[in-house]
């Protein structure tokens, strides 16, 4: 094939009168002349310009939006509105066709719901181009954060035997034919006979794991997929994401939060200065929708105001008691505007409450620490009860403006006789887990990590509201298409 040249170094370009190969798909083409073709190197397109007295009636009837074109020609500096160069065009080869009936990806406005549908073609759109150009800039920001501090990157297992949430919510992976289920005595599904010999399901987390890495080499990451079998249709949940964990010796809650606080500002100020045409398109898209909206629902921050809102301040630290009493006294609690009232300590903060702390109260990031040991999980590390006797856990939850828990980590429980009592009020099979507490036996260590859903950092820097949007082929209740 011909080397092409990009589309996006044909635009930065001042070499005119030159011969150059474009290759791409056809967005429009007008008046039987102008044809916009856009590769994917960019949001741009690039302007070809037919010679129609000399092009065959077949051939122009053959380009059509989506089509994919080899166009080579002259580049010369454009004389029109709209563009600096375009290409006059010698010869154009069809080299896939694209039928005008047919093709649903029309070039006027559609809703994000029905490309949802066509999820396979919604990259060739200019909100989907930006959204994924910024979600690939942000995988390799969150790379080469973890990089430059010294972290080694662990693959940890997708299929596993424990569930490091204690949630429940998994899907089972099995070989046993459903037909022939075979059963115990007692009538419960035999998985010895399976292809693992037991019970097992995809993972809801590599913590687990990626602790007993870090018992060895200091600091670990882990970047992987994760699944939640939870039956929830919402704009923010996934039953397939991704998530970062880092898993950090010799470390304690301090340095935890610390450590989230730097990534996040690395890899949004990383994706600010890579991204700059993809997020100010976002940017402009986001206000377009903002004038549809009631003037109360609007957000007081354009996309760009709030990536520069977390960057430009120092995340409010405090603790859940604290912001307890925050909310308990707010305005929106005294007049029963929150939809979940706050009365009393042991309140499992919502959505709405973590955005208040944001956006009204402290306008700025939040993280809240030191969470009720009840609402926690079984790893966390207790702390000494308060003065009220009240039983806490070294938590914390980082919060951002429009989208609340943005973060969830903790100081994991080093203390093996601590651990081994909460697995055992918890009804966690110590058994199960023999390998999770033989770290705490041999050389155990304070340790501290979190863990970032990658999607909903995404769903932040491009200013999305839904989070089907932010990852290529969304999986959800009743969908698991393409």
């Amino acid at each position: 094939m011909i080397k092409r040249e990009k589309i996006k170094s044909l635009l930065d370009t001042t070499d005119f009168n030159r011969e150059v190969t474009v290759m791409g798909w056809v967005r429009t083409f007008r008046n039987n002349q102008f044809i916009a073709i856009n590769d994917g190197s960019c949001m741009g397109n690039i302007q070809i310009v037919v010679d129609f007295a000399n092009t065959s009636e077949e051939l122009l009837k053959r380009i059509t939006t989506g089509a994919a074109v080899a166009v080579t020609g002259t580049l010369i500096e454009s004389l029109g509105k709209g563009q600096s160069v375009e290409v006059k065009a010698v010869t154009i080869e069809i080299l896939g066709d694209s039928d005008p009936e047919k093709f649903p990806l029309q070039p006027k406005k559609h809703s994000l719901e029905f490309l949802r549908e066509i999820a396979h073609l919604r990259f060739r759109t200019n909100t989907f181009n930006a959204v994924f150009k910024v979600r690939h800039a942000l995988a390799f920001a969150i790379h080469q954060f973890y990089n430059e501090k010294g972290f080694v990157y662990m693959h940890t297992p997708v299929i596993t035997a424990s569930d490091a949430e204690g949630a429940g919510e998994m899907f089972k992976v099995t070989t046993l034919d459903f037909d022939k289920t075979p059963r115990t005595d007692d009538g419960q599904v035999d998985f010895s006979e399976d292809f693992f010999g037991r019970a097992t399901n995809l993972t809801v987390s590599g913590q687990l794991e990626g602790e007993l890495a870090a018992m060895a080499f200091g600091q670990i990451y882990t970047f992987g997929p994760t699944f939640r079998a939870e039956n929830s249709n919402t704009t923010r949940h996934l039953a397939e994401f991704w998530m970062i964990e880092p898993e950090v010796a010799f470390a304690d809650l301090e340095d935890n939060m610390q450590l989230a606080e730097d990534m996040m500002k690395y890899v949004i100020s990383y994706a600010l200065e890579n991204c700059k045409e993809e997020i100010e398109f976002l940017n402009s898209r986001l206000l377009e929708d903002e004038k549809t909206k009631p003037q109360n629902e609007r957000s007081e921050l354009s996309l760009i105001d709030k990536l520069n809102f977390c960057l430009n301040n120092e995340f409010q630290r405090l603790t859940y008691t604290e912001a307890i009493a925050i909310l308990r006294s707010s305005k929106p609690n005294q007049k029963k505007q929150f939809k979940y009232l706050i009365n009393e300590w042991g309140a499992d903060l919502q959505s709405e409450h973590e955005r208040f702390l944001v956006e009204k109260h402290f306008k700025k990031p939040v993280i809240l620490t030191d969470y009720p040991a009840d609402i926690k999980s079984f790893y966390m590390r207790q702390n000494e009860p308060d003065a009220e006797g009240r039983k806490t856990v070294a938590a914390m939850d980082i919060l951002f403006p429009g989208i609340g828990e943005m973060i969830g980590g903790s100081q994991r429980e080093e203390r093996l006789d601590k651990l081994t009592q909460r697995m055992d009020e918890l009804n966690i099979p110590q058994e199960e887990l023999w390998w999770y507490l033989d770290t705490r036996k041999f050389g155990s260590a304070p340790h501290a990590g979190f863990g970032l859903g990658f999607e909903r950092l995404v769903l932040f820097v491009t200013g999305m509201t839904n989070i089907r949007d932010v990852i290529a082929f969304p999986r959800y209740p009743k969908n698991a298409e393409f």
